[in-house]
């Protein structure tokens, strides 16, 4: 099994489309085979990595619903080593329809072990990118998932909401997935110029200590461009201060998984 992260966060708005977009194309580039699942309804993932709708014949809802196997929906993206099982508009009503299905909460974690099992998994990450709600796309998530990766914006209301997440996290782990764990937290849009960033960065550190990255993603335009001409900011433009950031937060990802792995 591939290494799987969640990156998650209730609050929409913190940049986990824009961490799973470019951490993922950060680790493909660094020698990854990287697999994001876009598993938000708005499928804003899919876009910016620049899977237009019409070739999304086959998504992360066929998967869930109609359980359909994982390899049959993966999409290559430009970037080597990076694909993607887009979204669907349908996700928003899988709640509805799945109802009380045997193992709702377990399709997406039930679709990569079957993957695994038939030797066609063969990637390094698996990224999911959740929707920012509690739903039962995000459990699907978070029931998959070895680890949570969490994009908090350096905002008040950001941190605020941090703590409802570590409840939610809590909860799938006593329920329904033990192995969870929080991989990290990244802090996302920090501002230099705003005293508050700062504020929110020290608090979040004073808390949680080593789980904070130490890299930080900058607010930059660059980044908020890339996906208007659907692509990762690191081939929109490799050298802004956001995709450098990106780069750095994948190397952090990699060296703490090797410690990890040693410590096992």
């Amino acid at each position: 099994m591939p290494r799987v992260l969640a990156v998650s966060n209730q609050k929409g708005g913190v940049g986990k489309t824009t961490t799973a977009i470019n951490l993922g194309t950060a680790l493909a580039a660094v020698g990854e085979t990287v697999l994001i699942i876009d598993m938000d309804p708005q499928g804003n993932a899919s876009t910016g990595l620049g899977v237009p709708r019409s070739a999304r014949t086959t998504t992360i809802y066929d998967v869930i619903v109609d359980q359909q196997p994982i390899g049959e929906c993966a999409v290559k993206t430009s970037v080597p080593g990076l694909y993607i099982i887009p979204s669907d508009p349908d996700l928003s009503g899988v709640e509805i329809e799945l109802g009380q299905a045997d193992r709702r909460s377990y399709r997406l974690r039930d679709a990569l072990e079957h993957q695994a099992q038939v030797g066609e998994l063969a990637y390094s990450y698996v990224l999911i990118d959740c929707p920012p709600s509690l739903n039962l796309l995000t459990i699907n998530a978070m029931s998959a998932a070895d680890a949570v990766l969490v994009p908090l914006q350096c905002e008040f209301f950001a941190l605020e909401g941090l703590s409802q997440l570590m409840r939610t996290i809590d909860l799938v782990k006593g329920s329904l997935n033990p192995r969870l764990e929080l991989q990290g937290i990244v802090l996302t849009m920090f501002d230099r110029r705003n005293a508050l960033s700062g504020h929110v960065a020290r608090d979040v550190r004073s808390h949680f200590g080593e789980k904070v990255y130490d890299t930080v993603i900058p607010r930059n335009v660059r980044v908020s461009e890339a996906p208007s001409f659907g692509k990762p900011a690191l081939i929109y433009d490799l050298k802004c201060t956001g995709s450098q950031a990106y780069l750095k937060l994948a190397r952090e990802v990699v060296q703490r998984e090797k410690v990890r792995r040693a410590a096992a």
